[in-house]
């Protein structure tokens, strides 16, 4: 895919711009919270006529040298100051990416409505009986339309690899704003909803003014395979597996799920489901009747580790290699009910989140090592993608006919692709809006335009700390995990201007014997003499020739650069 070129201001966010003017009376504003240049942390923010209304609310997963990071979360302090305007939140469905950040977002204004498909809201209120909110929610479909203060949703049903997605149209005196959520076109779907071209023709033709389409497979080719190839795939894997089987994962994806169990009741195999969110998801897609259990196919965990491991499978966590998800532990060896045996199946029935590679690898590696069987993507077809790539994304622009187009749910290389795949359809380059995280855009008069931006940062949830870990401390971490940290201390007597105890040297993560700073201890307490002499006597310059010399030293002789804690006490 060739990169699209970029011929002005309007199609080019940049990192200077300043902030947006008041929006114009009759004016709808679009600003992104999160989403874009990024895969998660999907979030929109709609303003008309003094009112808001979101579009989703998600999280974005840490990296791996995010160290210590739980979850990183849209930045709502832009809108902190609004939260009484909120008219609603509309939830697309029901991924943590698109719901993660709602008991967040609950917890500073309690009452705000939410809008969804029934499966979705019904996860959503799962989650939040975890952080102990009671949610006021509207349960919608997909050809309902609801009214948001100014604003009147109409919602299309869409395929996704989750049940109940939607897109959502969203009227108002200035124009008609399309988001499309999460979606792909497959035409045999395991639950019968189809994406609903229809729906998106008939909009078209009354005149959407801006689509925010998915991104995420803009640079694949063709068209989405569909979940039904990988029934037989699973059924092959179930006939050769001779011990026990392990499946692994998202807790969300319900059609993926049957498809095991399927396959399971075919070869008289019970079914486990291990990790908390499997067992609460899997729970209310059943309860919902939107997962088919067969009657006696389920059994405890406990009932699953007692019985001959050629008649289980379990049902796990972990498929983008959490550390402390049940697959993590099993792949450490320890998880305290499930002990990988030689022999042993394990599927991993998920793509790679981008960043989550090195991770997923390690836990692949960890239950090879335990002798255990890996089924995955690139082995066999046992995944396939719940987003639409470049050629269902041209058919959908090309049944919308949007005025503009803003791509959206994608990293940079996703967003420029969905670009050219609207130029090819014939869409003029200046009509199609590139924006990141923070970009504001106007429709008015039927034209949409970026006119600014707010800042908007990283807020990092770290236990149960939100906000409180910046890009310093991250840094911090870093340092500490790559280089170690070496802390020395040091007692002077100010009057006399002398060294009243030797310096002490304490380190880890560097080297294992202490006496590799010996030669650094003579050159600091020589630098601590001298700078002593010539009546220097203040703390922080004492600590800053403590800091100079060991830092030298360390990356004269080992290239590196550890952290380094210098501390002059005073007698």
């Amino acid at each position: 895919m060739t990169d699209v070129p970029v011929s002005s201001r309007a199609t080019q966010p940049h990192l200077d711009r300043k902030a947006p003017p008041p929006l114009p009376e009759g004016g709808l504003r679009v600003m992104a919270l999160g989403g874009l240049g990024e895969i998660g942390r999907n979030m929109a923010v709609l303003e008309f006529d003094g009112k808001l209304l979101v579009i989703d609310c998600g999280v974005l997963f840490p990296e791996a040298d995010q160290r210590g990071i739980d979850l990183i979360l849209p930045d709502l302090g832009v809108i902190e100051h609004r939260l009484d305007d909120i008219a609603a939140v509309v939830l697309t469905h029901g991924h943590e990416d698109h719901i993660g950040a709602i008991p967040y977002l609950l917890r500073m204004r309690g009452d705000i409505p939410l809008v969804g498909s029934r499966f979705t809201l019904a996860l959503v209120r799962a989650k939040l009986r975890e952080h102990r909110l009671d949610p006021t929610s509207v349960e919608v479909a997909g050809g309902d339309d609801h009214l948001a203060g100014p604003f009147r949703c109409e919602f299309i049903a869409v395929n996704h690899s989750i049940p109940d997605a939607l897109a959502v149209a969203v009227h108002t005196p200035a124009g008609t704003l399309v988001h499309t959520g999460d979606f792909k076109m497959d035409q045999l779907p395991l639950d019968g909803v189809l994406t609903d071209l229809g729906a998106f023709a008939r909009l078209g033709a009354e005149g959407i003014d801006l689509l925010l389409s998915d991104s995420t497979n803009a640079e694949v080719p063709g068209f989405v395979t569909s979940e039904r190839a990988i029934g037989h795939v699973l059924d092959d894997v179930f006939d050769r597996a001779t011990q026990r089987l392990i499946v692994s994962s998202f807790a969300s994806h319900v059609h993926r799920i049957q498809q095991v169990l399927d396959s399971a009741e075919t070869h008289r195999r019970k079914v486990a489901f291990v990790g908390r969110s499997m067992v609460r998801n899997m729970g209310v897609a059943r309860d919902l009747g939107l997962l088919r259990v067969a009657p006696g196919l389920m059994v405890s965990l406990d009932e699953a580790t007692a019985m001959p491991p050629e008649q289980v499978v379990l049902v796990s966590t972990g498929s983008q290699g959490e550390p402390l998800s049940a697959l993590g532990r099993m792949a450490r060896g320890d998880h305290h009910q499930v002990t990988i045996e030689a022999g042993d199946t394990v599927v991993l029935a998920s793509s790679l989140v981008p960043g989550n590679e090195t991770a997923v690898y390690k836990v692949i590696n960890g239950l090879a090592r335990l002798g255990a069987t890996v089924v995955h993507k690139d082995t066999a077809r046992v995944h396939v993608s719940g987003h639409a790539p470049a050629g269902e994304l041209r058919t959908l622009l090309n049944v919308a006919k949007p005025r503009y187009l803003m791509p959206v749910h994608g990293e940079w290389r996703h967003l420029r692709a969905h670009a050219a795949l609207a130029e090819e359809t014939g869409m003029a380059r200046e009509r199609v809006i590139l924006a990141e995280n923070g970009i504001v855009v106007d429709l008015l008069d039927g034209k949409a335009a970026i006119v600014g931006s707010v800042p908007v940062g990283d807020v990092y949830v770290d236990g149960l700390n939100v906000g409180d870990v910046g890009e310093e401390s991250l840094q911090e971490r870093r340092i500490l995990g790559d280089e170690g940290f070496v802390a020395l201390t040091v007692v002077v007597e100010p009057s006399t201007g002398t060294i009243v105890r030797p310096v002490h040297l304490s380190a880890r993560g560097f080297a294992d014997d202490p006496a590799v700073f010996d030669e650094a201890l003579r050159l600091v307490e020589e630098n601590l003499r001298r700078t002593l002499e010539d009546g220097e006597t203040d703390p922080h310059r004492l600590s800053q020739v403590i800091r100079r010399t060991i830092g030298k030293w360390v990356s004269d002789t080992y290239r590196r650069r550890p952290m380094i804690i210098p501390t002059v006490l005073e007698v």
